[in-house]
């Protein structure tokens, strides 16, 4: 049996290196969020002979900003638009490039935008609320869903912070998709945990004398190889996503990954440290 919990503050350390980071980014240059949360309109071009490239450099000339662009197509941002105006820029773009076309257009008020993120947190802070309350009483114990909750916390974080230095330096928008990401990863994360927490149940159950850290020892060893094939099947099958799918969906594809791998790390070393720890100082307080 290895004797996992002997690093547990250094488990601890090392997801702080990575958050860190994340949580300074944050806070300099926050997340870059598209229209969904701050309102504004898309327009995606078309064009029929002429290379994406020529598009681009014809919308930058009109100082509009380029989201993404694929051999046919080319989406762009703009604030909030009518149909006169779009008719205006289409106009203008064709006089620059006569084989464009608008492909669609869509526009999104600011008050639903805020609306969004009002619900957004609404729905995180709700889960984590009903999986705290869930957790502590399927285990009897209230450090068991302080631990997953925590571990939970860890995960989001580790997005959070991810997608401000890469919407910051790589131009990656946070959406919609990116929520659906977030909450999807919580679920995995948690779910994860509490396969190590039942197992660590069992062990106790038979084992009475064994103190929490090597209940802990035995559960991650005993479930480290199923965590790691199912993790594994899932992050090989996100990495082609990422790779190969196509430029809508390769941010949410990209969040899950992200997701995935932390949400693998933070079960068997977040969380359970976390529970470690918890009753070191119980018993500490006890003598």
């Amino acid at each position: 049996m290895i004797n996992w919990m002997k690093y547990r503050y250094l488990y601890l350390v090392f997801s702080l290196l990575i958050i860190i980071p994340g949580l300074i980014s944050l806070a300099r240059f926050g997340l870059k969020l598209s229209i969904d949360f701050t309102g504004g309109s898309i327009m995606q071009i078309e064009q029929l002979v002429e290379p994406a490239s020529a598009v681009i450099d014809a919308a930058k000339d009109l100082n509009l900003q380029v989201i993404t662009s694929s051999d046919q197509a080319v989406t762009l941002r703009l604030n909030n638009i009518n149909q006169d105006q779009v008719d205006e820029i289409i106009t203008k773009l064709k006089s620059k490039n006569k084989d464009v076309k608008l492909a669609s257009f869509e526009s999104l008020g600011p008050s639903l935008g805020a609306e969004t993120v009002k619900k957004t947190l609404s729905a995180v802070l709700l889960a984590a609320a009903l999986l705290l309350i869930h957790i502590s009483r399927a285990f009897k114990q209230l450090k068991f869903g302080v631990s997953a909750i925590l571990a939970m916390l860890h995960d989001s974080l580790v997005l959070l912070g991810i997608f401000s230095i890469l919407g910051h330096f790589a131009n990656v928008e946070t959406d919609l998709l990116f929520v659906t990401a977030a909450l999807t990863i919580l679920s995995f994360s948690v779910h994860d945990t509490i396969v190590v927490f039942d197992r660590i149940r069992e062990l106790q159950k038979r084992n009475l004398n064994l103190s929490m850290k090597d209940l802990a020892d035995r559960a991650v060893s005993e479930t480290m190889i199923r965590s790691l094939v199912n993790s594994l099947t899932i992050i090989f099958m996100l990495v082609a996503l990422v790779l190969l799918g196509g430029p809508s969906t390769r941010s949410f594809s990209l969040a899950l990954l992200i997701g995935s791998i932390s949400g693998a790390y933070s079960s068997p070393f977040t969380a359970v440290p976390l529970l470690v720890i918890w009753e070191d100082i119980q018993n500490r307080r006890k003598k």
